[in-house]
């Protein structure tokens, strides 16, 4: 087990399409933080394996790290999240990455209200100068950060509240919200953030005079509980969906190409056979009680180092012991070999053989 002390991610209760200036959730006090650095999470490359419609079973082969949930604003070990760990999974293809996220939780949705409902976010370093402690770390005041004065602390963010999204339906990039120019998501609300400092929070495209870019939105992500009976698609008819209170465990999965076309420093850019810094929030409203922006949990109190691998990183041998197929291709051709070597040895012995059996006899030797 992977035990981390948690820090103040301090990302925002509900990602709307007019995200500006908001409070702060800054923790008093003295910030210490007793970080982990060998804890890592990697991709590896496996292309055509993870379809994104919140089930799992694609995931079984894939190697995961595990992640003790603490609050954030208050890491106490005694107050960890009762429902568990949280399981994180990641891979790529070689032109996207792929996350999955497992945790214990029983089931509980209201329709339209997210703080009701299980939410996470994903937060990466893009900045140089950009810490994981107060997003991103810019000293700026909200009427003063720009992209200017916090240059070098912006952070991407991720948000997925899904007080709005259909169970095993693909939210993200559309569209109607790519045309706006930002990186809303009006159907799902999965949101696509850059910061500075939990002041100067925004939708890509967005900033503190409006509008500043026509940008895509570039994540996708869907969510499951394990205690549905349904395999196949739900409709915004079938909510609730499943059984209040219901045991089982919830599923994200997200993906988003290593590059996109960002030309302001609001979205990370993966690289293979680079790192980036990756960390991960929880929402979850326990006791019947909503949660709130400041109340959710984190895996860890700094950065974790994501390594995005290449292809030559994983073993032969590993591949061959997963597909069957390289294995008969293998003895194909150490069979093709050898008859090819039989075939070579039998013409030349059947050669020396005939030229044996012409040799030329005078007649006056008879």
């Amino acid at each position: 087990m992977l035990m981390m002390f948690p820090v103040i991610l301090l990302l925002t209760a509900t990602l709307s399409h007019s995200i500006g200036q908001v409070e702060s959730h800054e923790e008093s006090g003295v910030w210490s933080c007793d970080s982990q650095p060998e804890i890592r999470l990697q991709a590896d490359f496996r292309p055509g394996v993870i379809t994104l419609d919140g089930h799992i079973q694609d995931w079984k082969d894939i190697e995961g790290s595990e992640f003790s949930l603490l609050p954030a604003l208050d890491p106490d070990v005694d107050k960890e999240y009762r429902g568990g760990e949280m399981t994180i999974k990641a891979l790529h293809d070689g032109s996207e990455v792929f996350f999955m996220l497992q945790v214990d939780g029983s089931y509980t949705y209201l329709k339209g209200d997210s703080h009701r409902c299980a939410s996470v976010a994903l937060m990466f370093q893009i900045g140089e100068n950009a810490t994981y402690y107060n997003m991103g770390g810019c000293s700026e005041a909200p009427d003063t950060c720009t992209s200017k004065t916090c240059h070098g602390h912006e952070v991407d963010i991720m948000h997925f509240a899904t007080g709005n999204a259909i169970p095993g339906r693909l939210y993200g990039s559309n569209p109607l919200d790519n045309i706006n120019g930002n990186r809303g998501n009006r159907f799902g609300h999965l949101e696509d953030v850059y910061a500075w400092n939990p002041h100067c929070r925004y939708l890509d495209g967005m900033g503190p005079s409006g509008n500043v870019s026509a940008t895509k939105h570039n994540w996708k992500g869907v969510w499951w509980h394990s205690s549905f009976t349904r395999s196949s698609g739900f409709v915004e008819e079938d909510n609730p969906y499943g059984s209040e209170g219901q045991s089982g465990a919830y599923y994200f999965e997200f993906s988003r190409p290593f590059r996109t076309m960002d030309r302001l420093q609001q979205d990370v850019q993966f690289t293979i056979g680079r790192t980036s810094k990756v960390s991960v929030a929880f929402w979850y409203p326990e006791d019947g009680k909503p949660w709130h922006a400041s109340g959710h949990y984190s895996i860890g109190c700094d950065w974790i180092g994501f390594d995005v691998l290449p292809s030559e990183a994983i073993m032969p041998t590993k591949d061959l012991q997963k597909n069957p197929w390289d294995v008969a291709m293998a003895f194909s051709l150490l069979f093709s070999v050898v008859a090819f070597c039989l075939s070579v040895f039998v013409g030349h012995r059947f050669s020396s053989f005939t030229k044996s059996k012409d040799v030329f006899i005078p007649l006056d030797t008879f």
